[in-house]
């Protein structure tokens, strides 16, 4: 398997390298169309707001890139931002179209009394239904989190995990070969090291 990493200057790519290479993988930087064809499984990350970020992938031309990517069956997983942008429409920024992989849309998280926003921290995902991502992860155990929107998927049975933080919200996504956590695995300690070893592991069938 060859890994490959989305770097278009949206993602924190030096820390989710380094865990790649803790747990045995040897990822490569795609940043244009033609780096594709080398990989076979492709790391979305991303931190910033979402309109920006689908505004850089128009600007390297790897919007229909990394859909044709994901039509080819091979194995995609969105982190943080990556993960958002695999919704229809996110509304950071104002309302843009993201990748449209996981039908939803991307939200605020509400405010509420004595609720901190950005969300920034450990909690618990509870997984909804087993995944070949989540092999070997007990459930309700923590990761590591920092955001400030969600993403409401269209169907029920696209969600993975669920995370707790004022309402229940999608921690882990999912939908044939295309799946996102929320959080941050390269800092999640033994588990998102786990997930992310899952991952490549992964030959992209449930």
């Amino acid at each position: 398997m060859t890994i490959g990493i989305v770097d278009v200057g949206i993602g924190n790519i030096g820390s989710l390298r380094q865990a790649l290479f803790g747990v045995g993988w040897d990822p490569i930087l795609v940043s244009k169309p033609e780096d594709f064809s080398e990989i076979t499984h492709l790391l979305l990350p991303g931190v910033g707001a979402f309109a920006a970020a689908m505004g850089k992938f128009s600007q390297t031309g790897l919007v229909e890139t990394i859909r044709a990517f994901a039509d080819s069956g091979r194995p995609i997983m969105g982190i943080c931002l990556g993960m958002q942008l695999l919704a229809t429409v996110g509304t950071e920024g104002g309302d843009a179209e993201g990748l449209g992989l996981v039908p939803g849309r991307v939200l605020a998280i509400g405010a509420k009394r004595g609720l901190r926003i950005p969300h920034v921290g450990w909690n618990e995902a509870h997984q909804m239904r087993p995944h070949p991502v989540l092999k070997g992860i007990r459930d309700d155990v923590d990761f590591y989190f920092v955001h400030s929107y969600r993403f409401l998927t269209d169907e029920a049975e696209h969600i993975l995990a669920k995370t707790e933080y004022g309402d229940r919200f999608a921690s882990i996504i999912g939908r044939d070969n295309v799946v996102g956590v929320q959080f941050h695995p390269e800092k999640s300690q033994s588990n998102g090291l786990r997930i992310l070893d899952n991952f490549c592991l992964w030959n992209g069938r449930c």
